[in-house]
């Protein structure tokens, strides 16, 4: 445990301070599928595929597209708490706004990738009024969302397999889904969507880029202002299209392995406020609550990393995925997720009764003003 503690004591000590308790909460994944179902989920089990390998265990197990329910659970969390400043806890939505188009690929033999808005997702998954609860969270200031990508998913690898007739690539597109421990070289997995094998997929991405964040717009009638690349892999180039297009404020691991292609890295290390070429600010995550995660007591540890956090004159700036506040596939598992959260903010609002709730956008513009 000590060791823990010391390496997120040095993690907080670079980049930008503050005197005042800033908490910001960042929830990735909202909007993409993930397991269509439990009889998909034991299909593609019995036919071999790995799902349940590393962290995807909880995933495969848990988490499939938000419906009405896990949005007014977490709202109805949310909305029982204020801050110093009398706001109300809100979520930094990271939102993947497409998914694939699997019955036009497979109508096209293959030869071309199609993707879909996640508003048509949510149709052909039955899941009424989650469109307007989002618009009632961003009314709220309780769920606001931000760019996480088109599709959480590496287009350019998924489609090489399926046109090289992967059996399990296709077994768990039969089934509408991708996120199987896939084997691909370089260890490039399909949830990573900016990832890439040849530098040449760079240009593909830069338009992936530009095309989400138009669609972002036209989905929530504003413009994205902070990017969280799906699973971390990302080459920094992509900043700039990225920038021409809103982003102000990119997303990075303090340690950063910049994929270059055909299995090359470049290390890069960023701490919180650094400024890139194009403008950007970085925000970094220091705290981190995934309750839908077995193996420890994630109030008390998200709360040490906090007390961590303040110490050094640091935001919290907590990471906690959709995978904890979703029931669609196990209701217990929303509940779960729910009461954490609802203990972690009692014991937030408790512990620091000054401390301010803000979006990600938020914390850097105050960044970026240097109150």
């Amino acid at each position: 445990m000590w060791v823990k503690n010391f390496i997120r004591n040095i993690s907080n000590l670079p980049g930008w301070r503050t005197d005042r308790k800033i908490i910001v909460i960042e929830s990735d994944d909202w909007g993409s599928i993930r397991m269509p179902s439990k009889k998909s989920f034991e299909k593609l089990q019995k036919m071999g595929l790995n799902l349940t390998g590393s962290d995807s265990e909880r995933y495969n197990l848990y988490e499939t597209i938000e419906c009405k329910e896990d949005l007014e659970g977490l709202f109805e969390v949310l909305y029982a708490f204020t801050d110093a400043n009398k706001n109300k806890p809100v979520v930094t939505a990271l939102s993947l706004v497409a998914n694939p188009d699997f019955e036009k690929i497979k109508n096209n033999d293959f030869t071309s990738y199609y993707y879909e808005p996640f508003t048509e997702t949510l149709k052909s998954y039955n899941r009424a009024g989650v469109l307007e609860m989002y618009e009632e969270g961003i009314k709220q200031q309780l769920f606001v969302p931000q760019f996480h990508g088109r599709e959480h998913l590496n287009v350019a690898a998924w489609m090489k397999a399926l046109q090289q007739g992967d059996k399990a690539t296709h077994a768990a597109f039969a089934e509408g889904c991708w996120g199987f421990i896939n084997a691909h070289p370089y260890n490039i997995i399909y949830q990573a969507a900016f990832d890439i094998f040849d530098p040449g997929e760079i240009e593909v991405q830069k338009t992936i880029i530009q095309s989400g964040l138009k669609l972002f717009e036209d989905i929530f009638r504003y413009k994205a202002s902070f990017f969280v690349p799906p699973n971390g892999p990302f080459n920094n180039s992509l900043e700039q299209v990225a920038a021409q297009n809103g982003i102000r404020y990119m997303s990075s691991s303090k340690i950063q392995n910049e994929p270059l292609g055909f299995g090359k890295t470049k290390m890069r290390f960023h701490y919180l406020g650094q400024k890139n070429n194009f403008d950007q600010l970085y925000i970094t995550r220091n705290c981190f609550f995934e309750p839908s995660q077995q193996g420890r007591n994630w109030v008390d540890t998200c709360v040490n990393e906090i007390d961590i956090a303040f110490k050094w004159k640091k935001p919290a700036v907590i990471s906690s995925h959709r995978v904890n506040y979703i029931g669609g596939l196990d209701e217990s598992n929303r509940k779960k997720g729910l009461d954490a959260i609802k203990t972690l903010l009692k014991t937030i609002v408790t512990k620091w009764p000054e401390a301010e709730f803000m979006t990600s956008s938020q914390l850097g513009e105050t960044i970026r003003s240097g109150k």
